[in-house]
């Protein structure tokens, strides 16, 4: 295990940490971008699978963080990770939360938080973009993508369903 690389994994998420308005999701995009490929830690099919784990275990959404950092460098690499993209934004935030509560009624804060609603909405929309593309290799695989985006906009239907009927699919061999 290198100290390089988990210096290296430190930098890339710590300065990552800054940008993750709308939380870790909303940086899938740029994530992916440093870890698959730029760094070359993860291929297109690692970073899906990673995303997948991360998403279906119970716990915050940041979990990707820690999953790359374990296939980078292990459970030293996972802690890395993990406490790299969630301290310095902490710190900010702690820093800062009191001056932000102060001004809770002046224009500019009112400006700012409008501001960033749509950012975070296009950088969510992006990185489901960017897993749709690394995931969707195939036909059959790019109809189910379709099909739950379809289906979510315009059904209540449980993701729970949506879910089980995709892994159906998978056991069949169908994707």
């Amino acid at each position: 295990m290198s100290t390089s690389l988990l210096t290296e994994l430190a930098r890339q998420f710590s300065l990552l940490s800054f940008l993750a308005i709308g939380g870790v999701n909303a940086l899938i995009p740029e994530i992916h971008r440093r870890v698959v490929e730029m760094e070359h830690w993860m291929t297109d099919a690692d970073f899906a699978q990673a995303f997948a784990i991360a998403q279906a275990a119970p716990g915050p959404n940041m979990l990707i963080v820690s999953v790359i950092g374990w296939k980078v460098s292990g459970v030293l690499g996972a802690l890395v990770a993990t406490v790299a993209i969630c301290l310095p934004s902490s710190a900010l935030t702690f820093a800062v939360a009191h001056v932000w509560d102060r001004f809770r009624e002046a224009p500019l804060r009112a400006a700012i938080q409008h501001g960033l609603a749509p950012v975070t909405v296009g950088l969510v929309l992006a990185s489901g973009y960017i897993l749709a593309r690394t995931v969707d290799q195939t036909w059959a695989s790019f109809a189910i993508t379709a099909a739950t985006l379809a289906l979510t906009l315009t059904t209540r239907l449980h993701p729970l369903v949506l879910l089980g009927t995709a892994a159906a699919i998978g056991v069949a061999g169908f994707v």
